[in-house]
């Protein structure tokens, strides 16, 4: 029987264990151009003892910026602002794909340079409002994406991997889920297109598959994961079918030799249980535990046999040494949410370990 604390083979990338980290947004990227600094390498170098870390979402574009002071993956200036941190987990005996997140329609103008504004698939406006330098401001109606713009957003995406493998990143993860704009294609309140880009299961299921085919051929697919949140609602989606898509879109990626797929799970897990199934390979679980963070007792999700690694976010937040306390049965620091996005070293590299 695995454990949790038992090593893993990740399409040839040994992991030390099967505790992961999961990506958490931290708005920290104060360095020049949307890079990442010094102090982002200690936080993530502090928690290298993770089988994998997944970095916070990493936007491949100028446009797919959708929060404050988040880190690209499109400049050179970028590339070698994450050479340091690779370089810091690397040395650490840690192993670091990078989140690849178009955020879509959640944004703002005043976000971005030049006039833009956010795209979609379709020009349907978010309910809600998103931080901005100048406050919370109401997000807009977004401009839909043209047929010639999806292919250089998918171009975008397979830029982004390859400045990724650049800068040290043992591979990447691509965003398909919470809201953001893979999963604006795949939900139907989102994407109201009528061409090969959405109406139909497989129009919508599209997009996402075309990147990761993309990306994949740019890095190779033992280097490319993939994160859905089924029935998820964050970024006012509302998905009418997902017992349909997301065995459609598996089916779509199943081919691609992906070196995982990465479920955040709602709360049916008989549909987790159902794409377990059918995906061939490694299947990344963050399981549903609302409205407690996940904790030790997910553990025995390995042991059972739902999930090869399980993905861990807030007790990593603020348990550097996460896998060490889970194997000695705590004691756990508590995450403050007041220091979560944004500011300095304190809620971000001052956690104490054991």
């Amino acid at each position: 029987m695995a454990t949790a604390f038992d090593p893993y083979d990740l399409s040839g990338l040994k992991l030390a264990n099967r505790i992961a980290m999961a990506p958490m947004t931290r708005s920290r990227a104060y360095g020049p151009g949307a890079a990442p600094t010094e102090l982002t390498a200690t936080y993530y170098a502090q928690r290298a003892s993770a089988g994998l870390i997944i970095t916070e979402g990493t936007q491949p574009s100028v446009i797919g910026q959708g929060y404050t002071n988040t880190p690209g993956l499109h400049s050179d200036e970028q590339v070698a602002a994450w050479r340091t941190v690779t370089d810091a987990v690397h040395a650490e005996g840690g192993k670091i794909f990078a989140q690849l997140m178009h955020s879509g329609r959640i944004g703002h103008p005043s976000l971005l340079p030049d006039g833009l504004i956010p795209v979609a698939p379709s020009p349907v406006k978010p309910a809600g409002q998103v931080f901005t330098n100048e406050g919370p401001q109401e997000m807009v109606t977004p401009k839909e994406l043209t047929e010639a713009e999806i292919a250089e957003t998918i171009a975008d995406f397979a830029n982004a991997a390859r400045n990724a493998v650049a800068a040290g990143f043992d591979g990447v993860e691509i965003h398909g889920a919470n809201g953001y704009l893979v999963q604006q294609f795949l939900a139907s309140n989102t994407n109201l297109r009528t061409d090969g880009w959405g109406g139909t299961i497989e129009g919508r299921v599209r997009f996402g598959a075309e990147v990761a085919t993309a990306v994949a051929a740019a890095i190779g697919g033992h280097r490319t994961g993939f994160r859905i949140s089924p029935s998820g609602v964050n970024g006012d989606i509302a998905e009418q079918d997902t017992d349909e898509l997301y065995p459609a879109l598996v089916a779509r990626l199943a081919p691609l030799g992906l070196a995982y797929l990465h479920l955040v799970e709602s709360a049916d897990r008989g549909l987790t249980r159902r794409l377990r199934a059918q995906w061939p390979g490694t299947l990344l679980l963050n399981p549903f535990t609302h409205p407690d963070p996940t904790g030790p007792e997910a553990l025995a999700l390995i042991e059972d046999g739902t999930a090869d690694v399980l993905t861990f976010g807030a007790m990593f937040l603020a348990n550097p040494d996460l896998p060490a306390r889970l194997a000695a049965g705590g004691p756990f620091n508590t995450a403050d949410f007041t220091t979560a996005f944004g500011g300095d070293h304190r809620g971000y590299t001052d956690y104490p370990t054991l």
